[in-house]
């Protein structure tokens, strides 16, 4: 995911905290376990795997969350990311392999 106008999604460690204990609880909630994650400070990667198929549930839960409670800190308003999340489903293991490397 990708801030808004390639702008920075975290304006502090105490957001990128936060950003995590958010995902935490999404992944707590929605059962997914996530592979690996990386955060650049305009934009992020993860490797979730679902097991009820339900990924379109929780990221916009994640990032509609993190996006109130950053906004409300800093006194913003409006979006924070530049689209909706992109998800590609890994079926073979070598694409696994591969997209993990590129993540971390």
């Amino acid at each position: 995911m990708r801030g808004d106008r390639r702008e920075n999604i975290y304006e502090d460690d105490d957001n990128r905290l936060r950003f995590l204990e958010i995902l935490g609880t999404v992944i707590a909630d929605y059962n997914w376990l996530c592979h690996s994650y990386y955060l650049m400070d305009d934009h992020y990667h993860l490797l979730i795997e679902t097991f009820d198929g339900d990924l379109s549930k929780g990221m916009p839960q994640h990032n509609g969350v993190y996006t109130q409670t950053s906004n409300r800190r800093h006194g913003h308003s409006g979006y924070l990311f530049q689209e909706r999340y992109k998800a590609i489903l890994v079926d073979k293991e070598r694409y696994w392999l591969e997209l993990s490397r590129y993540v971390v």
